[in-house]
């Protein structure tokens, strides 16, 4: 699936944008679930398990900032993974054992969908080793104007810059102002509905407001190498207390392969996503609680 010069482009890059990873009929059915699931947000009054509401959701006028695990939601969204290309990058990039950590799928309704600031997965779940990605699957075309997924080339091999806000609480998102952010070497990750973004759980990455008067709905999914267990972090993603419950969900998150038993542990930078933000619920509320600094 992936050429030699597209897995080198991601170690060196920390990011990578692959061409038509699904088809077109996948595409429809996921467009035809997606608006469906927006549909039944109409009544919605307050955020919940679901819906993540923007301000201005109202029954006439639906307005989401996200819809939360959308493979639990609905089993397409799980059946894709193994039914596109997907998978298989997933086996390239992460080994043959590859558990799915959480999916969310982001809209950006036009001319104004939220912002979502300079930020590093890692912090909110750090790992043993950090061979951890996120995919963006582009349900819409993306291009410059409808806020696009940016990157900073090469910062997941950088430092883990502090996520706190003035008081010292996480607030999920860097300071603009730090010396080790340099905005002027953001790269913007655009390309046609069915495109996927990959990019390393290090890597800083935000997007824009949507400027436009097109939507651009974004289908993510956080992934790991089934050898990376998380230390800590949002709702710790590993959240049974019996023994019996935590194997179940093991075996519950595999895209393919065997749970791992031995955990890899490598040298690499660790920060924790604690003292927590007045709400964690999403990085949207955490960002906005945390009263997160923008660069936007």
């Amino acid at each position: 699936m992936l050429s030699n010069e597209q897995k080198n482009f991601y170690s060196d890059e920390g990011y990578l944008l692959v061409e038509d990873v699904i088809s077109s009929l996948q595409l429809k059915k996921i467009l035809e679930i997606t608006n469906d699931l927006i549909e039944k947000s109409r009544p919605i009054k307050e955020s919940n398990h679901i819906y993540d509401l923007e301000k201005g959701h109202n029954e006439n006028n639906p307005r989401l900032t996200r819809i939360k695990q959308p493979h639990q939601v609905d089993k397409y969204f799980w059946d894709v993974i193994k039914e596109s290309k997907i998978e298989q990058v997933l086996i390239e990039l992460l080994g043959k054992n590859v558990s799915l950590k959480t999916s969310k799928l982001n809209t950006k309704y036009p001319e104004g969908g939220s912002a979502v600031e300079w930020h590093q997965d890692w912090v909110f779940y750090p790992h043993t080793n950090d061979d951890v990605l996120a995919l963006g699957l582009m349900l819409n075309d993306v291009d410059h104007e409808n806020g696009p997924l940016m990157v900073i080339p090469k910062s997941h091999k950088g430092p883990v810059l502090s996520h706190e806000n003035d008081k010292g609480l996480f607030c999920g998102a860097i300071n603009p102002s730090d010396p080790s952010f340099d905005y002027n070497k953001a790269v913007s990750l655009t390309g046609k509905a069915g495109s996927m973004t990959i990019h390393h759980a290090r890597t800083l990455h935000g997007s824009a407001v949507n400027k436009s008067d097109r939507t651009r709905n974004i289908l993510f999914y956080e992934c790991n190498s089934a050898d990376a267990w998380p230390l800590v972090g949002t709702g710790a993603y590993l959240k049974n207390t019996s023994p019996v419950n935590l194997w179940e969900q093991l075996k519950s998150q595999m895209v393919c392969g065997d749970v791992c038993l031995t955990p890899r542990m490598t040298n690499i930078p660790i920060r924790v996503p604690l003292p927590p933000p007045p709400d964690y619920g999403s990085i949207f509320t955490t960002q906005k609680t945390g009263k997160a600094k923008s660069a936007f």
